[in-house]
């Protein structure tokens, strides 16, 4: 293989975005998103967005404008749905905001198939929602119509059920604790979103999140995190062909995995303020 040289600018999280865009559900107001990363996902999501109700607004090829407060029904596009990989955080961010979800699985699964659901609806169960899984539809609906804090233990480490009760958390009545929750640092990264819409949430980035209910979200300003996985796959494509790679538009921090395996192996890796600079020249 030939090496890679040159400079490559790292696209926001993927895995923040799609959490982030259902999560403008809950706010009253406008959110205007940066760093969206260019991904079917995304698209999608906006769209479902805009058959619910939502005003959507492209200000340029990464940030949008959103404003959900138009918004009136809980039920999601089933055609639209079946082409997400990530619907489930629908279920989240329409209970916690009318009490109530109808939302299909992708690609018409059950939740025991490819992308189970069981943790995401025992912690809709414990914070009083009666759920129905059938036929790919996920039906949701809150008892008295909202919903109230609980402490959940996640029975095993998941980053979407983690991320969806995050949501449905936000504007429930009490308080509710998640434990063995995932630590990603795009888990960080909503959290930090939902709070500076006015949530409080605390403790994202440890194994037990805290989240405090509020009556109300308003709108606000964000920008996604850079996408540590496609910056990591560069990293190590660098380190596999030889060459020497710009890496911009990173969080250096979050890349302290790959980095430090590189360099044991030999690959000469060194930081900026938002970049990281891959070098490596003979063999490995």
């Amino acid at each position: 293989a030939l090496p890679i040289c040159g400079e490559i600018e790292i696209s926001g999280a993927k895995n923040a975005a799609v959490a982030m865009i259902p999560a403008a559900i809950l706010v009253d107001g406008v959110c205007r998103i940066e760093n969206i990363p260019q991904i079917s996902d995304c698209v999608y999501q906006l769209s479902i967005l805009k058959t619910l109700g939502a005003g959507v607004r492209a200000v340029n090829k990464h940030t949008m404008d959103i404003a959900c407060t138009a918004i009136r029904s809980s039920v999601a596009d089933c055609d639209m749905m079946q082409k997400l990989r990530a619907s489930y955080y629908l279920i989240g961010a329409l209970l916690g905001k009318f009490g109530e979800a109808t939302v299909a699985m992708p690609g018409g699964c059950n939740f025991g198939g490819v992308r189970p659901i069981d943790q995401h609806v025992k912690g809709f169960e414990a914070m009083g929602a009666k759920v129905k899984v059938k036929n790919g539809l996920v039906c949701a609906k809150a008892a008295g119509g909202k919903l109230h804090g609980a402490n959940i233990y996640l029975d095993v480490v998941s980053v979407g059920a983690t991320i969806n009760l995050m949501l449905a958390a936000v504007l429930a009545k009490g308080r509710t604790v998640i434990e063995n929750a995932a630590r990603e640092p795009h888990i960080v990264d909503v959290a930090n979103f939902l709070n500076s819409m006015g949530a409080d949430v605390r403790g994202a980035g440890t194994n037990v999140i805290k989240i405090r209910g509020v009556e109300r979200l308003s709108g606000g300003f964000y920008s996604i995190i850079p996408d540590q996985i496609e910056a990591g796959t560069y990293m190590a494509a660098v380190a596999g062909t030889g060459g020497e790679l710009l890496i911009k538009n990173v969080i250096p921090r979050h890349l302290n995995c790959i980095s430090s395996k590189l360099e044991e192996m030999g690959v000469e890796v060194i930081e900026g303020e938002d970049c990281v600079l891959v070098r490596r020249y003979g063999e490995l």
